[in-house]
């Protein structure tokens, strides 16, 4: 929830600085993101302390282990929205954010290298988010530590992404098709090359031909998935509907980065496009997520 909301606030703050638009919604959102963050980290802390036997089997299960890396994206997330309006509290989450992002790969690939439990069918796009997200801590990191730090963390996630893409596909192809409740975990297929591209943009200054296959790459893969849009609609509302937020948000982002380098009228016209998707999207899934807690439909056991 935090990284859509983050960053659907990142989005239009862009959009406001690069299209010089009239109205700016970018602080409220950023604010409501943030108030959201705080929110989730305290019940999370406390299910830390009340529930330790439970937090434990979570931090060692094949598939919600890898969801576990979003707080820290999200504090990245955060560092990279505020970073206009405040760069104190910038650099503060984002050095927490990397560290901690940091710790979390380290102990998450240990786990994939050393866990005997593992099974093809427990592989999903959700897999991505551990050692991919590293590649959004350049885009406010090169303000705050040396290039070498940015550039490690991008290789880092560069690196581990083709792998990961070339067994989500078999898994994908050969295993069939995924559980209903991680479908909407497509939608990260997205995020790789779109945030990717943003980071590469901003560790290169320029829009270069490797930026141009990353960016279209993650097009595609919006494409891809709009294609698919009837077997999205049919499916059961869980909390995993928020997996087409933040990857939504970042293509809209890499959108307006195109703008900003090409001024291209396509891409400005498909940044429009993109970000009024990710924010109809967004606010449905507000509205659906209260309903669903009013119903207490969330937190139910597998």
């Amino acid at each position: 929830m935090v990284m859509g909301l983050s960053g659907l606030a990142i989005a239009w703050e862009r959009a406001e600085e690069i299209l010089h638009l009239p109205f700016h919604p970018s602080p409220a959102l950023l604010v409501f993101a943030t108030l959201t963050f705080v929110v989730l980290t305290g019940l999370y802390g406390a299910k830390m302390l009340k529930y330790r036997e439970a937090v434990r089997k979570e931090w060692a299960h094949p598939i919600k282990m890898n969801f576990i890396p979003t707080f820290s994206i999200a504090l990245i997330l955060l560092a990279i929205a505020w970073q206009p309006f405040n760069a104190a509290y910038s650099q503060w989450l984002w050095i927490v954010g990397s560290a901690v992002q940091l710790l979390l790969t380290l102990y998450i690939v240990s786990w994939w290298v050393h866990h005997t439990q593992f099974e093809i069918v427990h592989l999903n796009p959700a897999w991505f988010i551990p050692v991919v997200g590293n590649m959004l801590v350049p885009i406010v990191g090169i303000q705050f530590a040396p290039n070498e730090v940015s550039w490690f963390f991008f290789g880092l996630g560069l690196m581990f992404w083709p792998i990961l893409l070339a067994i989500v596909f078999y898994r994908i192809v050969f295993h069939g098709s995924l559980p209903e409740r991680l479908l909407p975990t497509l939608f990260i297929l997205i995020a790789p090359p779109a945030v990717g591209f943003v980071s590469y943009v901003k560790l290169t200054g320029s829009v270069d031909a490797f930026a141009q296959v990353l960016y279209n790459g993650g097009l595609f893969f919006t494409l891809l998935l709009f294609f698919q849009a009837k077997w999205f609609t049919r499916l059961k509302f869980f909390l995993s509907w928020w997996a087409y937020s933040f990857p939504l948000a970042a293509i809209a982002i890499a959108s307006l980065v195109m703008v900003q380098h090409t001024g291209s009228l396509i891409y400005l016209r498909l940044s429009g496009v993109l970000l009024g998707i990710a924010s109809v999207v967004i606010a449905s899934l507000l509205v659906r997520t209260a309903i669903a807690v009013s119903r207490k439909e969330i937190c139910v056991e597998d």
